[in-house]
């Protein structure tokens, strides 16, 4: 037996086991297999298929579980749908007392459930334990406050229905309570699909929900595999789907559901950098690593995998880390004295070692953790690559394991451009004990989560999510909240109708009705960088009143001139940069001049078919409207979350970037207005098409931005057909975000196309929205669509 002064020399831990023997005992009561959870009672699958839940680490089987089929997910959602009514009209506090029923008894099942957890998934006992089953607990707690809340901190909005929710395997149970917590608390009913690999606390946390008492039908699990949560997301009686897993599943999932009318939230993969400047502590960064990558084996989709260190201590710090990744113990999961337990699964295993041996083929240098691996089981030990490029596989793929790549850069402007040269957006972590340099470094990130001189910390208050191919919408805190709520005042809009009064071909203009001299010609040309342009195919069409009396021509633009918009808006990146205040001005200037061509923009409209009083009221609305936003530009304030840590958790609103605006043809000059000023209130950039019916009015409005200090590229107007022009808007990687408004079919085109790089979209799905009541027309809701939350937690004290 080693001596104490040997054990401190040596650092050597010897076993320390958790028990299974109550988990093994459940597993043993459920030795027939596990049925679904339907209607508040496990049931038989329609089918006979099941499939084997296999502990990753001893590969020994765990449970036989129900395979779903399209039946099951029928019976579960009508099940959900019958539980709707009534959950949704319970008053919140009684919610709120549901919810905390289920955190306590979580807490009172905590080891059994983090014992089951680990067993199921591989991960060490001490994660499971002190990180994963509080924060369902947490989350839970969290959201009965929320229930309490909502009636009063989301006036006007209600839930949005029965919820379908898909949830990955790396934090199996974590990321039910993510995504069913928020959902009964705002009064929604749940279909869980958990992963394949991973359902067994899932089925737990429905005995939990029994013992809790939640009505029949409020929480359902149908297990199965991708064909069940397929059917899932195809079923037509499901308002919401909230997925989190890869990019490629979540972008099937965006062509599924597109022109279907479903709320939809994506939490999807990422490559995440992790920064060391020169003046970091590096003994603490290299711990933040050890948290960052080797943390549940690195299957965490925020993992911090690509390591940028700034060249003067690059050689210092990665020796430091290389002799700490020697001290990691990889084994059984069950062993409180492990830091790394098992890869979820030998196919996950398989594509690790396939995406590493690619990167030595492609020239990288493979650094390992000299440990010895368990005979039995899916291991892989601690890895970094060194001498990679930006563009090697390895640095571009998501590995989902536990290997880091490792590159260096000078300056700060070179880490920023290094971090966001990735198609993901998920997380960031920077390490400098310069505030300044980690702020300015922190705002700058393209990234939905940024933690400074700390990494991978949650908590329920603060909301996670990505921007760019990461996925859109957020998980937890107030802006997680309102994935599951939806405003009141859309349940009772009409059906939109096309306007006909356009004929988008190539047409010669109609022989003038008035006798006389001709009025001057006023070519109505697009606007793109600030500047008057010809459309590129030389052609415009007619433009014609409801009466059928020619208006005049407007350009028919193509893709080359949204080529042109979007690379103009592009160029204007500094509008989100300028201050809100400075931006105020700027709208404030717009109203003004717009009040002094009042009269010019109601004959305009008069000129439609509008009567003189419905014009005058249209631009009169307009004007306000424009105050409205200028008013709102500084004032749409982030928050700072009352986390559980030390940290000062800044959530801030950001614009998306360049944002694509398709308008209504109802409201010509006032659906335009309320649509554009939102977006560049928060600091966007715009490529508008204006109605195609009645364009004219927003070609006129191009002269209102030339005098208005409006900066190039800021608003860009297109005209032409909306709906070939919104097709190219929504397949366009520099477009950030999609706001349509026409037609179903047109909407769902938009949303389809929109999944090359899983832009946000915000659609009108078809129906009219009344332009001139501000409940439906203005309001924080649109100032939500137009900016994405980046939380930046900032730790303080010693």
């Amino acid at each position: 037996m080693p001596t104490v002064k040997e054990i401190l020399q040596t650092m050597d831990y010897g076993p320390a086991p958790e028990a299974d023997n109550h988990v093994t005992a459940w597993l043993a009561s459920h030795e027939k297999g596990f049925k679904h959870f339907i209607g508040g009672a496990f049931v038989a699958s329609k089918g006979k298929d099941t499939f084997e839940v296999v502990n990753p680490a001893r590969d020994t089987l765990l449970a036989k579980v129900a395979a779903g089929t399209a039946e099951d997910v029928d019976a579960a959602v009508k099940a959900a749908r019958k539980a709707f009514p009534a959950w949704s009209a319970l008053p919140g506090h009684e919610r709120a007392r549901y919810l905390y029923a289920i955190a306590r008894h979580i807490q009172k099942r905590e080891r059994f459930l983090s014992v089951l957890e680990t067993l199921d998934n591989g991960k060490p006992i001490r994660e499971s334990r002190d990180i994963d089953i509080p924060l369902v607990a947490r989350h839970f707690y969290h959201h009965a406050g929320w229930a309490e809340l909502v009636e009063t901190e989301f006036a006007g909005y209600g839930p949005v229905g029965v919820c379908g929710q898909i949830i990955p395997w790396n934090f199996p149970l974590l990321m039910l309570a993510w995504k069913i917590a928020p959902a009964l608390a705002a009064g929604n009913t749940v279909v869980l699909k958990p992963a394949e690999f991973t359902p067994l606390t899932a089925l737990a946390f429905a005995e939990i929900c029994r013992e809790a008492g939640l009505p029949d039908g409020v929480v359902n699990i149908v297990t199965g595999d991708g064909a069940t949560g397929a059917a899932l997301v195809a079923h037509p009686d499901v308002d919401k789907i909230a997925f989190t897993g890869s990019t490629e599943v979540g972008r099937l999932i965006r062509q599924a559901t597109a022109g279907s009318g479903k709320k939809l939230s994506l939490e999807l993969g990422g490559k995440s950098p992790f920064i060391v400047y020169e003046d970091a502590d590096l003994d603490g960064a290299v711990e933040g690593v050890v948290d960052a990558i080797w943390f549940n084996q690195g299957q965490v989709c925020c993992a911090g995998s690509r390591l940028l260190i700034q060249e003067g201590i690059a050689e210092r710090f990665l020796g430091k880390l290389r002799r700490r990744m020697e001290t990691l113990r990889v084994g059984d999961p069950l062993d409180k004295s492990v830091d790394m337990g098992a890869i979820v699964a030998p196919v996950q295993l398989q594509r690790i070692q396939d995406l590493v041996r690619k990167g030595e083929q492609e020239g990288g240098t493979l650094w390992q953790a000299d440990c010895a691996l368990p005979a039995k089981g899916s291991f892989f030990p601690p890895s970094i690559f060194v001498d990679v490029e930006p563009s090697s596989t390895v640095s571009e793929v998501e590995i989902f394991g536990p290997v880091a790549v490792a590159m260096t850069f000078r300056t700060p402007d070179e880490a920023i451009q290094l971090a966001n040269h990735t198609r993901y957006g998920l997380a960031a972590s920077i390490w400098s004990e310069n505030i300044n340099r980690a702020l300015d470094t922190a705002a700058r990130m393209k990234a939905g989560v940024v933690w400074v001189n700390s990494t991978n910390l949650f908590d329920a208050a603060a909301g996670f999510g990505g921007y760019r191919e990461s996925g859109f919408g957020r998980e937890g805190g107030r802006e997680g909240l309102y994935e599951y709520l939806k405003p009141d005042w859309e349940k009772s809009l009409p059906a939109a109708e096309d306007n006909k009064a356009a004929t988008l071909g190539v047409t010669p203009a109609d022989a003038p009705a008035s006798t006389g001299l001709p009025s001057i010609d006023r070519t109505a040309k697009l606007f793109v960088g600030g500047k008057q342009a010809r459309p590129d195919s030389g052609y415009s069409y007619t433009v014609k009143s409801t009466a059928g009396a020619t208006l005049g021509q407007a350009g028919l633009g193509n893709r080359k001139d949204i080529r042109n918009a979007v690379e103009a808006a592009t160029k204007a990146g500094g509008w989100g940069a300028a201050t809100a205040h400075n931006r105020a001005q700027v709208l404030y200037y717009i109203a003004e001049n717009l009040s002094a061509r009042a009269a010019e923009f109601e004959q305009r409209l008069v000129s439609y078919g509008h009567s003189a009083k419905a014009a005058k009221a249209e631009v009169e609305k307009a004007i306000r409207r424009i105050f409205y936003y200028a008013a709102q530009a500084d004032k749409y304030d982030g928050r700072v979350h009352a986390t559980r840590s030390r940290n000062v958790t800044l959530a801030m609103n950001e614009p998306f970037g360049v944002v694509g605006i398709l308008c209504p043809d109802e409201a010509p000059l006032l659906g335009f207005v309320s649509l554009v000023l939102p977006a560049i209130a928060m600091g966007n950039r715009v490529v508008a098409v204006p109605s195609p019916a009645f364009p004219l009015a927003a070609t006129d409005f191009y002269q209102i931005l030339e005098t208005s200090d409006v900066p190039a590229g800021v608003v860009n107007i297109v005209t032409g057909a909306r709906d070939e022009l919104a097709k190219t808007l929504a397949e366009h990687d520099d477009v950030d975000a999609l706001w349509y408004h026409g037609s179903r079919s047109g909407a769902a085109a938009a949303e389809k196309a929109s999944a090359g790089n899983l832009k946000a979209t915000w659609t009108n799905q078809g129906r009219a929205i009344d332009w001139l009541k501000d409940a439906q027309a203005q309001g924080a809701d649109y100032l939500r669509h137009a900016t994405q939350v980046k939380n930046i937690w900032v730790p303080y004290g010693e």
